[in-house]
Protein backbone atom coordinates (compact mmCIF):
# COMPACT_ATOMS: atom_id res chain seq x y z
CA UNK A 1 0.00 0.00 0.00
CA UNK A 2 1.23 3.49 -0.84
CA UNK A 3 1.32 6.00 1.98
CA UNK A 4 0.57 9.54 0.85
CA UNK A 5 1.53 11.22 4.13
CA UNK A 6 -0.78 14.18 3.53
CA UNK A 7 -1.40 16.92 6.03
CA UNK A 8 -4.92 17.57 7.28
CA UNK A 9 -5.36 20.52 4.90
CA UNK A 10 -5.13 18.18 1.89
CA UNK A 11 -7.82 15.94 3.34
CA UNK A 12 -10.03 18.95 4.07
CA UNK A 13 -9.70 20.28 0.51
CA UNK A 14 -10.33 16.82 -0.94
CA UNK A 15 -13.45 16.49 1.19
CA UNK A 16 -14.74 19.87 -0.01
CA UNK A 17 -14.17 18.85 -3.64
CA UNK A 18 -16.13 15.64 -3.16
CA UNK A 19 -18.96 17.54 -1.45
CA UNK A 20 -19.10 19.98 -4.36
CA UNK A 21 -19.55 17.26 -6.97
CA UNK A 22 -21.79 15.06 -4.82
CA UNK A 23 -25.06 15.80 -6.59
CA UNK A 24 -26.53 14.12 -9.68
CA UNK A 25 -27.08 17.41 -11.52
CA UNK A 26 -23.53 18.60 -10.81
CA UNK A 27 -22.17 15.28 -12.07
CA UNK A 28 -24.21 15.71 -15.25
CA UNK A 29 -22.81 19.22 -15.69
CA UNK A 30 -19.27 17.89 -15.30
CA UNK A 31 -20.05 15.19 -17.85
CA UNK A 32 -21.26 17.78 -20.38
CA UNK A 33 -18.14 19.92 -19.80
CA UNK A 34 -15.72 17.02 -20.30
CA UNK A 35 -15.60 17.57 -24.05
CA UNK A 36 -15.42 21.34 -24.00
CA UNK A 37 -17.06 24.52 -22.87
CA UNK A 38 -20.78 25.29 -22.65
CA UNK A 39 -22.90 28.27 -21.73
CA UNK A 40 -25.84 28.16 -19.32
CA UNK A 41 -28.40 27.95 -22.13
CA UNK A 42 -26.78 24.86 -23.64
CA UNK A 43 -26.55 23.24 -20.24
CA UNK A 44 -30.11 23.83 -19.03
CA UNK A 45 -31.63 22.87 -22.38
CA UNK A 46 -29.51 19.73 -22.56
CA UNK A 47 -30.30 18.77 -18.98
CA UNK A 48 -33.98 19.73 -19.36
CA UNK A 49 -33.89 21.67 -16.10
CA UNK A 50 -34.84 25.24 -15.21
CA UNK A 51 -32.14 27.81 -15.89
CA UNK A 52 -32.16 28.92 -12.25
CA UNK A 53 -31.47 25.36 -11.05
CA UNK A 54 -28.53 24.93 -13.40
CA UNK A 55 -27.17 28.36 -12.46
CA UNK A 56 -27.23 27.45 -8.76
CA UNK A 57 -25.31 24.25 -9.42
CA UNK A 58 -22.82 26.10 -11.62
CA UNK A 59 -22.24 28.60 -8.82
CA UNK A 60 -21.54 25.77 -6.36
CA UNK A 61 -19.10 24.11 -8.76
CA UNK A 62 -17.39 27.41 -9.51
CA UNK A 63 -16.97 28.34 -5.85
CA UNK A 64 -15.35 24.95 -5.23
CA UNK A 65 -12.92 25.46 -8.11
CA UNK A 66 -14.35 22.57 -10.15
CA UNK A 67 -15.25 24.79 -13.11
CA UNK A 68 -14.25 28.20 -14.38
CA UNK A 69 -16.24 30.72 -16.34
CA UNK A 70 -15.23 33.17 -19.03
CA UNK A 71 -17.50 36.15 -19.59
CA UNK A 72 -18.07 37.45 -23.11
CA UNK A 73 -20.61 40.27 -22.89
CA UNK A 74 -23.73 38.87 -21.24
CA UNK A 75 -22.74 35.24 -21.84
CA UNK A 76 -20.56 33.11 -19.57
CA UNK A 77 -18.92 30.02 -20.99
CA UNK A 78 -18.00 27.31 -18.48
CA UNK A 79 -15.11 24.82 -18.58
CA UNK A 80 -13.72 22.22 -16.22
CA UNK A 81 -11.00 23.84 -14.14
CA UNK A 82 -8.47 21.07 -14.83
CA UNK A 83 -8.02 17.53 -16.13
CA UNK A 84 -7.88 16.10 -12.60
CA UNK A 85 -11.58 16.92 -12.18
CA UNK A 86 -12.29 14.97 -15.36
CA UNK A 87 -10.27 12.03 -14.04
CA UNK A 88 -12.13 12.02 -10.70
CA UNK A 89 -15.44 12.08 -12.56
CA UNK A 90 -14.43 9.25 -14.88
CA UNK A 91 -13.22 7.15 -11.95
CA UNK A 92 -16.55 7.61 -10.14
CA UNK A 93 -18.63 6.77 -13.19
CA UNK A 94 -16.46 3.82 -14.15
CA UNK A 95 -16.67 2.36 -10.65
CA UNK A 96 -20.48 2.57 -10.72
CA UNK A 97 -20.86 1.21 -14.25
CA UNK A 98 -18.89 -1.91 -13.35
CA UNK A 99 -21.39 -2.62 -10.56
CA UNK A 100 -24.47 -2.34 -12.77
Amino acid sequence: MISLSCNSDVYEKSSELLKAIAHPVRLQIIDRLRDGSCNVTSLYKGLKLPQSTVSQHLARLKSAGVISGIRNGNEVTYNLANDEIKNVFLLLIKSQNSNI
